[in-house]
């Protein structure tokens, strides 16, 4: 189903952002590997952004796909921007927590949507990409305030 170079490449970098996301995810914050594994991540993802864009320039015109990428593009630059210039941004630390789960979970909203339109044949592929991508933004969005409350509490406990 991989159609040209660049979609290689797009897919690779794809699987090494789930892979990476993932792991930062699921470890122990602010240790030496969270750190070099983000920012593997971080390096992933834009290399998937940017061969995202070229394969949809390549095969069709402007669309939703254009618009996610740029969302995607848009939480990266923020969700580094605090860990950066830490001394800059109060509560960095929430900040880029915040910023950086929502990344992850835009991600696996992606390959949900991917799989379906790839997988499940028409008519029913657009029902399976819609509530597929309704379960991880709504799964993610508890997961993500849960966490949150969490590391306020042990910050300020």
């Amino acid at each position: 189903m991989i159609h040209s170079t660049i979609g290689l490449i797009h897919t690779i970098f794809a699987i090494i952002s789930l892979i990476t996301g993932t792991y930062v995810i699921l470890t122990t914050k602010g240790t030496k590997t969270h750190v070099n594994v983000g920012y593997i991540y971080v390096v992933s993802m834009l290399i998937m952004n940017l061969t995202g864009f070229g394969i949809y320039h390549l095969f069709g015109g402007f669309g939703i796909f254009h618009i996610m990428i740029l969302i995607s593009l848009f939480a990266l630059v923020c969700g580094m921007y605090p860990a950066l210039y830490r001394k800059k941004v109060k509560n960095w630390y929430i900040q880029h927590l915040k910023v950086m789960s929502w990344s992850i979970v835009g991600l696996y909203a992606a390959f949900v949507s991917e799989m379906s339109a790839r997988i499940v044949p028409a008519p029913y592929g657009i029902w399976f990409l819609g509530f597929g991508t309704a379960v991880v933004c709504i799964s993610g969005s508890i997961l993500i305030k849960r966490k949150i409350k969490k590391e306020l509490n042990l910050r300020y406990s």
